[in-house]
């Protein structure tokens, strides 16, 4: 019987949040918590699918149409968007679904798991391309954001199947790899729910609001060559409502494009992007104002405990924070996140992108 395994790992947002659906860079990374697919081949007319850490099973059959399938429904979607590049499922499987990431906590379990779904879709049943790692990440974008009319971008699915440091041209889908390695990452998880879409599509909609503001007057405004000395130049003719947002996509653009350069350096200095960390979440925090009291009440405890950077993780409203440190200080750091209030905290590292191996 023919036997895959599909792993996908979670990814961390280090600068760039709420930049990549205005087509701006983002510096993101795999961590060493995964998303795992087992499927084994049953000889039936059917995909039968346990999805172990939520307790839950359902079976596919071959004959279902892929129509009117609800938005969550990311086994059907992908299925659907795989069809129409001849991935035909024709046999059946025992799928066992589990992993390790924290769900619903900005770490992006939701698009380990559609990557890992799609790799395990292409490599058992083909398709009318080779699956590289940027076709994979393309697959998975048009499963979770366009096929869905999502308001997301694209740096979960291109971070997870490329997995590593990447500094991502949301503009030109194009990925470049850092070789920087960042050492101790701490990830503390708070447990309070947040609403992915609904922030998304609030923030993406001002900024977008903004933009065209300013495009009526200055048509030639590009948003990714605005920088800091332009903002009083542009802010007078934007509303009221939409300036904060405004102001933040270029102050985090520059503090992304100074922390590739940093990243770049053979010797880059963790200290220097530590500091640039902190910048980026003041800004989600007192001009997107994404955070929450115990978001930032865990922030400032692993900044207490030695960390040289902290910052929120993913859309907002909850979720994550992520805490770089050295190595001394990784326990206090810790401790001090869990006294805070998140529910749990730990020690991440980067991971390489997604990976399907076939055991027969």
């Amino acid at each position: 019987m023919k036997k895959y395994i599909s792993k996908a790992p979670a990814r961390i947002c280090l600068f760039g949040d709420h930049q990549d659906y205005m087509q701006l860079p983002i510096i993101a990374c795999g961590i060493d918590r995964y998303i795992t697919i087992e499927a084994v081949a049953n000889d039936q007319d059917f995909l039968l699918i346990d999805k172990q850490d939520l307790n839950e099973s359902e079976k596919i059959q071959f004959s279902e149409p892929l129509e009117a399938i609800d938005k969550n429904d990311f086994l059907r979607i992908a299925m659907k968007v795989l069809k129409s590049y001849d991935c035909i499922v024709d046999k059946g499987y025992d799928i066992i679904i589990s992993g390790n990431i924290p769900i619903n906590a900005g770490l992006s379990s939701s698009s380990a798991f559609t990557v890992a779904w799609i790799q395990f879709l292409v490599e058992a049943f083909g398709m009318n391309q080779k699956l590289t790692t940027q076709v994979l990440a393309k697959l998975a974008y048009e499963t979770e954001v366009l096929e869905r009319n999502s308001s997301g971008g694209m740096m979960d699915q291109f971070t997870i199947s490329y997995g590593g440091l990447i500094y991502l041209d949301t503009e030109a889908a194009k990925v470049h790899t850092l070789s920087a390695n960042l050492g101790t990452m701490i990830v503390g998880v708070s447990g309070a729910p947040k609403d992915t879409f609904g922030t998304l599509a609030d923030l993406k909609g001002n900024a977008w609001n903004a933009i065209h503001q300013v495009e009526k007057l200055y048509p030639d405004f590009k948003i990714k060559e605005a920088n800091l000395e332009d903002i009083d130049t542009y802010k007078p003719w934007i509303t009221n409502e939409f300036q904060a947002v405004f102001e933040a996509a270029i102050g985090n653009h520059m503090l992304t494009q100074k922390a590739k350069e940093q990243l770049e350096k053979a010797d880059f200095d963790l200290k220097t992007i530590g500091d640039l960390m902190n910048e980026h979440h003041r800004y989600l925090r007192d001009y997107l104002m994404i955070t929450i009291p115990l978001i930032d009440k865990m922030v400032d405890a692993a900044l207490g405990a030695g960390a040289l950077g902290a910052k929120i993780i993913g859309s907002g409203g909850g979720g994550c924070i992520v805490a770089l440190c050295e190595d001394k200080n990784k326990e206090a750091i810790i401790q001090a996140i869990k006294n805070a209030g998140a529910i749990d905290a730990f020690e991440a590292k980067q991971s390489r992108g997604a990976a399907v191996q076939l055991i027969t």
